[in-house]
């Protein structure tokens, strides 16, 4: 099992120096993941601050060298898939292969609709799907075309194509117990499922997360290795830490990432111990 870190990027988090800070000293801690928010305004909140994740991404790729990074989770209909691309390669380049690129619907109109973007979730969904299949088409460094219901690429090739082969991994957002998004998952390289149980609104249990891996496993087509990420709370003490996670690692998911408390400081103090010892 791999252990990450579920990083703000508003209020007292919206400093890209202050984090690349924090992702160097996790990584001496031992943490393998450091994944920054991908959001336009704070949840509840629009005149929080803010910052964006792109450039965050890159201080902290020059501050570190083994972390896997990455912005959980991106809202690909909001963007253009084409400089997606080209942002991806680049930090792929940069952090010398440790991107992870994680794709959602949006989880707020907040950041839609005040732009005269839909928030219609089926037309983001068409977008989400399409999107990602441009954006791995030019990751493949050859020509490509595509020819969709919103997006057209006609006879395009972009290179440098990212380090990683065959492509960057892809992880789509997911919760349970819908569906449709794990079914969209599992055509890819992983899946960060949501915090609560969409339906009773509490902490997912290591026996619904055995549930999603079955559930996931019946609509793989592809016998690659696939990411099961789920959020978790741990205490500083290895020893408990590792009697949380346990259960969960022995119900299929192979990523446990850690929530961000309200200060930087009270993370930076449950970093400094490390992950759980499992």
């Amino acid at each position: 099992m791999k252990f990450g870190l579920d990083v703000g990027t508003t209020g007292e988090y919206a400093n890209p120096q202050k984090l690349a800070d924090l992702a160097a000293e996790a990584e001496r801690a031992g943490w393998d993941g450091f994944f920054v928010w991908d959001i336009v305004f704070a949840n509840d909140a629009p005149e929080e601050l803010v910052v964006d994740p792109w450039v965050t991404l890159a201080a902290i790729a020059m501050q570190t060298q083994h972390i896997r990074i990455g912005a959980f989770m991106t809202p690909l209909a909001r963007r253009r898939p084409w400089q997606v691309a080209r942002q991806t390669a680049t930090l792929d380049h940069l952090s010398n292969g440790r991107l992870i690129f994680g794709a959602a619907l949006g989880n707020q109109a907040l950041d839609f609709v005040p732009f005269g973007e839909t928030y219609d979730l089926k037309i983001l969904a068409e977008k989400l799907d399409e999107g990602l299949e441009v954006l791995t088409g030019l990751w493949t460094g050859q020509a490509f075309r595509y020819h969709g219901k919103h997006y057209q690429v006609d006879n395009v090739r972009f290179v440098p194509k990212p380090v990683q082969s065959p492509r960057i991994p892809v992880w789509l957002a997911g919760g349970w117990p819908r569906h449709k998004p794990l079914r969209r998952a599992a055509r890819w390289d992983g899946i960060y499922l949501m915090t609560l149980n969409q339906t009773t609104g509490k902490l997912l249990t290591p026996e619904e997360i055995s549930e999603i891996v079955a559930y996931l496993k019946i609509h793989r087509q592809r016998n690659e290795p696939f990411d099961v990420a789920v959020n978790v709370e741990t205490p500083s003490d290895p020893k408990k830490a590792a009697e949380i996670v346990r259960p969960y690692f022995e119900a299929g998911a192979t990523w446990c990432v850690e929530l961000s408390p309200d200060t930087v400081e009270e993370y930076r103090e449950r970093i400094r111990t490390g992950p759980p010892q499992v």
